[in-house]
């Protein structure tokens, strides 16, 4: 009797006769094979494996010309937003298009609006992985084409995974429990997207821990009246993808006040959790940071932990998307200090291990308490080998899986341990060159401590300042730098970005940042003076005004009938007038009735329009205050024989005003109105 065949059995069997001669398989290839050639020639516009070899050569060396000559490119774009819906249809074309077409719209309306991470001018943020080793691997595991959810959709891609995140978790420095093939370990990595998918998984499985401790000491409560309890806590100096993932979560997070050097002590994190224990919430998960993203700062992981032994299963997440790669170097894996105390941990080798994005690998202590919490598991994802092999499916959201381990494969290959040490170092070097040029000039200052390859600095003066020499240098596309809030101050971070940036790019940042700042200053020290001045001018103006208004406005000067009963502050008599012929109020001062009176115009119109033909004529001299003029009362003609009245619209008396040597001008007199006549006043 037969022994009937295995699924395997009849696989291998299959692709055995499919690469024999006479198979019928290899038949039906030919003919699949002649079919292909016969549309590709029908539908010349499309790509085949001739074509694609072609282009291919062709786009290898567009990228490398790219690269070459980015110098020449300015590091930022200058457009506006929506600049390419004016450049490219609505719709997309109906019928194929030429390849030589489409890539000329790269360089005339793509390029245009790239903002060149790659530039040895930018510095901000933190690096790109870009090395052509990465960009190779990405472009194999491309062409391959596999979607790895499982591991029977592709065991390569699932196995490699795991072989890499466990050299590198070696390399960093990672306890063995965080290591797939270690003898006794239950952990393991795995690649993600983000660091923010990293620190969003974590919190899901921390979550989905406290709910079922919870639900076994509760049995009869509502599991989302459970959920309202819980509470996460991060540093202010925390990723912003940390109040994302508790909003996604649908859990409360309590942000802590870190120390004077932005690092999360271990007393703050307990000292909440307690607070919050007497409130009835329940803490089940705690991130830190190591390497911050506005200041590369470090919490102090190995006090956290310690503290978080108090409470129960509070699961310890660590981010270290930036400064995790630098734990490679010997020197640095002092910083990792308390990873034994973590439950994940993730880095990016995307972000300085020369790898192309996305690559973030991330670490778990125990992987069926994550697993637990995501597994999803339908018939039609089932295989036969479920039990004994890792399916990445059920560490992360996405179902579906690119073969990225392949780019961080070929980079870890190409350059060793060592090299990526090299480059690392190098990153580090540069930066503390920067920050010799901010401390060797006075009027900046450095506001972090520069342990890897960002530095923090500013001017010194207020943020305003430092917001508009920022703004100025980023208008400007010579350079490209972001700002942070470090210690509630607006800084600007300068981060060793360029794979192959040497020490002349940091001299011409550093030369330019300072250019900019010269012209800034000047700018703002004349803005200064001129603020000075025209507040100078409003204060005497606003003065001015003031005095005029209380000279019209006091009634014992406004009305001469008050002042005829005497007022001890007065500077000026004034005699009730006497009814007669051609009479005015004698106007006598205190010292000389000859001096010219320094009394205000105002006042002195007001005195003499109250006159009549009885009085006698004033010898006094009134001057204007601001005006190189003199006044003197003359005796009205309309008012001869008539009786005075202190009040305002009697008629006036004739003024003399004696002014500068013009000729002599007289106007009609108009009733009650005044007869001026100018003469020298130095005569």
């Amino acid at each position: 009797m037969v022994k009937p065949q295995t699924n395997d059995q009849l696989l291998l069997r299959q692709q055995f006769e499919r690469y024999s001669e006479n198979s019928p398989f290899r038949r039906s290839e030919n003919t699949v094979q002649k079919t292909r050639r016969t549309w590709y020639k029908n539908h010349p516009r499309i790509m085949d494996s001739q074509a694609f070899r072609k282009h291919g050569t062709e786009m290898v060396e567009y990228i490398c010309k790219y690269l070459d000559t980015l110098k020449d490119r300015r590091v930022t774009p200058s457009v506006e937003p929506g600049y390419l819906r004016h450049l490219i249809p609505s719709e997309a074309p109906f019928e194929p298009e030429e390849w030589s077409k489409i890539m000329q719209d790269v360089e005339d309306k793509i390029m245009p609006g790239v903002t060149h991470w790659q530039h040895p001018r930018f510095h901000a943020y933190f690096p790109a992985g870009n090395a052509f080793e990465s960009i190779l691997g990405d472009m194999l595991g491309d062409g391959i084409g596999c979607i790895g959810f499982s591991w029977a959709a592709s065991p390569a891609c699932t196995e490699l995974e795991t072989i890499v995140l466990d050299w590198l978790g070696k390399a960093i420095g990672l306890p063995d429990h965080f290591l797939a093939l270690k003898e006794g370990s239950t952990g393991g990595g795995v690649i993600q997207s983000s660091a923010s998918e990293c620190v969003l998984v974590s919190m899901l499985a921390a979550r989905a821990q406290a709910l079922k401790r919870l639900m076994a000491q509760h049995p009869f409560t509502e599991e989302s009246h459970l959920l309202s309890k819980l509470i996460a806590y991060c540093s202010k100096e925390a990723h912003s993808c940390v109040e994302k993932a508790a909003m996604i979560s649908f859990v409360k997070l309590r942000i802590l006040e870190p120390d004077e050097n932005a690092s999360l002590r271990g007393r703050t994190v307990s000292e909440a959790m307690e607070e919050d224990e007497l409130q009835g919430l329940v803490p089940f998960f705690v991130s830190t940071t190591l390497g911050t993203t506005g200041s590369c700062a470090f919490d102090n992981l190995e006090e956290i932990g310690k503290e978080l032994k108090k409470f129960q299963c509070v699961w310890l997440h660590v981010d270290a998307a930036y400064a995790g790669n630098s734990f490679i170097c010997p020197e640095l894996k002092s910083l990792l200090t308390g990873i034994e105390y973590a439950d994940s941990f993730n880095t990016n080798p995307n972000k300085w291990l020369l790898t192309n994005f996305d690559c973030s690998t991330f670490w778990v202590r125990d992987r069926i308490r994550l697993t637990s919490a995501l597994v999803v598991d339908p018939l039609y994802l089932k295989h036969c080998y479920d039990d004994a092999a890792i399916d990445y499916r059920h560490w992360g959201v996405p179902l579906s899986r690119r073969f990225r381990s392949l780019k961080l494969w070929f980079v870890l290959r190409s350059y060793g341990i060592s090299g990526l040490q090299n480059y690392i170092r190098r990153h580090i070097e540069l930066a503390k060159r920067f920050e010799q040029h901010v401390l060797k000039d006075k009027r900046f200052e450095i506001c972090n401590q520069v342990k890897l390859g960002l530095v923090c600095f500013r001017l010194k003066g207020n943020d305003k300042l430092n917001e508009k020499l920022l703004s100025a240098i980023n208008e400007s596309g010579k350079l490209h730098m972001v700002p942070a809030s470090v210690n509630d101050k607006y800084i600007i971070r300068f981060c060793a970005v360029a794979q192959n940036a040497c020490e002349d790019d940091i001299d011409y940042a550093w030369e330019t940042i300072v250019d900019f700042a010269n012209e800034l200053l000047e700018k703002e020290q004349h803005d200064e003076l001129t603020e000075i001045i025209n507040r100078k001018k409003e204060d005497t103006l606003a003065k001015k005004r003031s005095f005029f208004v209380r000279m019209v406005s006091d009634p014992k000067i406004y009305n001469p009938a008050i002042n005829k009963a005497g007022t001890p502050n007065m500077s000026l008599d004034v005699t009730s007038p006497v009814v007669g012929h051609s009479s005015n109020p004698i106007i006598r001062t205190q010292t000389s009735m000859d001096r010219n009176s320094w009394i205000s115009w105002p006042l002195a119109f007001l005195f003499n329009s109250n006159s009549d033909d009885g009085g006698q004529k004033s010898n006094v001299s009134l001057r204007f205050r601001h005006l190189d003029t003199n006044v003197r009362a003359i005796s009205s003609r309309r008012n001869s024989g008539a009786t005075s009245s202190p009040s305002p619209d009697n008629e006036l008396g004739s003024i003399n005003l004696k002014k500068s040597p013009i000729k002599p001008t007289t106007p009609s007199p108009r009733k009650g109105g005044l007869s001026l006549t100018t003469t020298s006043n130095h005569s």
